[in-house]
């Protein structure tokens, strides 16, 4: 099972590596080719970005995270999708990321409260047990020694131990 695990992981690693070198090895101006063209003919190609502005195809610039204002305004690029422009992509990702951290966090915390409360709630039933064995016990104690005086009165041996003065 676990070999498996390890082939799948590298055949889906070769598989990655296999298409990145694929794309990596198509010609540097292939978006500028598709000019003339519509966004949804742009966009086909990832590496590409659609400027509706002067309705352009450029390769998108990977060096910086986002494109540069001069290449095209952030409302009006297209990537990935043409109804969706790339300022409300980036506040949308932002916004989910930001939930989903959110979201992490309140579990987290409340999985270490509940288990610190759990963990509280479990001593306290330890202690209440441990308290009435003790009483238990002290019970026993008390009525061992009440059977031991009897038995000592009952035989007239209530008195002074005859053994303490070697002691």
């Amino acid at each position: 099972m676990m070999g498996l695990r390890i082939l799948l992981a590298v055949l889906l690693f070769g598989f990655g590596l296999a298409t990145v070198f694929a794309d990596s090895s198509t010609p540097e101006n292939v978006c500028e080719l598709k000019n003339g063209t519509s966004c949804e003919e742009c966009l086909k190609n990832v590496t590409c970005l659609w400027c509706i502005t002067t309705k352009s195809c450029v390769t998108y610039p990977v060096r910086t995270i986002l494109p540069p204002h001069a290449l095209c305004p952030l409302n009006d690029a297209r990537w990935g999708l043409c109804w969706m422009n790339f300022q409300i992509l980036i506040i949308t990702l932002s916004v989910v990321g930001g939930i989903l951290i959110i979201a992490f966090l309140v579990c987290l915390f409340c999985c270490c409260k509940c288990e610190n409360i759990g963990s509280s709630r479990s001593e306290a039933k330890m202690q209440r047990q441990a308290n009435k064995l003790r009483t238990k016990q002290d019970e026993r104690r008390a009525e061992m020694k009440q059977r031991h005086q009897e038995i000592r009165q009952k035989y007239g041996l209530s008195g002074q131990n005859p053994y303490s003065r070697f002691s």
